[in-house]
């Protein structure tokens, strides 16, 4: 029996700051950026120490899958890992999986809930990577998707926990009337006009956390809005810090439970900007901790993986 190829997707991050333009107008499709554009994501690059983690983090991540994957089916997985911004590219990792021999292949992609600007996005990519590969590389290969990992087991207790963990960072005297606010990536408005699932998938993941942490004070908030001329998502994160004094609230706890690892979005976006807003206003704040490559979260991925291969595997 072939094996199975399992891709493992993320977005990919600049390898230094001498790499961040063409980063930017990759991102950008191919459009440089202005200066004024390149300078602040330079600031901000250089606030959280010039390079962000991502792609260790990431690369951490994928040895984590690959060890919950042999240990609980040996031999029957072959795991790689693609960037959409970085190398390994996902076109790579396809051809190291073709080359490999694996008879078909499932992706994922190292993000909870689907966007069509997200995981749609991905899926576009490996499809149309996997069916360029000629025979001489394995291919071409039929790509299966996850298309989202929000509600498997497991992952709501994991963050539930960071949540807790968070709150008691947080001084005796502001945990009670703290409010937790559950973060992701904004989208374009007019996504969800056309019907896209994202919004109501993170509210769902939310609201399971929120139940599970026996929270009283949350809500969703959204993060990270591109710089276009597009309406975006909101309420954006920082306004809504900005008025929970005014309703009684004397801490934020920022849970960014649609990100998984330790990147900008999450060591400047919410680590700095928001932090700051929280300052400002006169509120305690905290964050919760990163997946990352926490064992239990990669046994969670490994778990959905084999949902797919083997649905009765459980």
């Amino acid at each position: 029996m072939k094996p199975v190829g399992v891709l493992v997707m993320a977005h990919g991050t600049p390898r230094s700051l001498d790499d961040l333009g063409a980063f930017y107008t990759e991102i950008r499709r191919g459009s440089p950026p202005p200066d004024d554009l390149l300078a602040d994501l330079e600031r901000r690059y250089r606030a959280i120490g010039g390079t962000s983690p991502l792609n260790e983090r990431t690369s951490a991540q994928v040895d984590g899958i690959r060890r919950a994957l042999e240990q609980r089916a040996p031999g029957r997985f072959v795991v790689a890992a693609g960037a959409k911004f970085a190398p390994p590219r996902i076109s790579d990792a396809l051809r190291s999986l073709g080359r490999a021999g694996v008879g078909r292949v499932v992706g994922l992609v190292l993000a909870p809930h689907y966007s069509v600007a997200s995981v749609g996005d991905y899926t576009r990519r490996a499809r149309d990577a996997a069916g360029a590969l000629g025979p001489d590389e394995g291919g071409p290969l039929d790509v299966e998707m996850i298309d989202h990992f929000h509600t498997a087991p497991g992952f709501v207790s994991l963050v539930a926990t960071r949540v807790r963990d968070a709150l008691g960072l947080l001084p005796a005297e502001a945990r009670l009337d703290a409010t937790v606010l559950f973060t992701a990536h904004s989208i374009p408005a007019r996504l969800v006009d056309d019907g896209d699932p994202y919004p109501a998938q993170v509210l769902e993941s939310a609201t399971a956390i929120a139940e599970s942490a026996g929270l009283v004070r949350w809500s969703v908030a959204w993060q990270s809005a591109g710089r276009t001329a597009d309406a975006w998502l909101g309420p954006d994160l920082r306004d809504v810090i900005a008025t929970l004094p005014g309703s009684g609230s004397s801490a934020a706890v920022v849970c960014p439970v649609g990100f998984v690892s330790d990147h900008l979005e999450v060591l400047y976006d919410v680590d700095i900007e928001a932090r700051a807003v929280a300052d400002d206003v006169g509120i305690a704040f905290a964050r919760t901790a990163s997946l990352n490559d926490d064992p239990e979260f990669c046994a969670v991925l490994a778990g959905v993986v084999l949902d797919v291969v083997e649905p009765a595997h459980a």
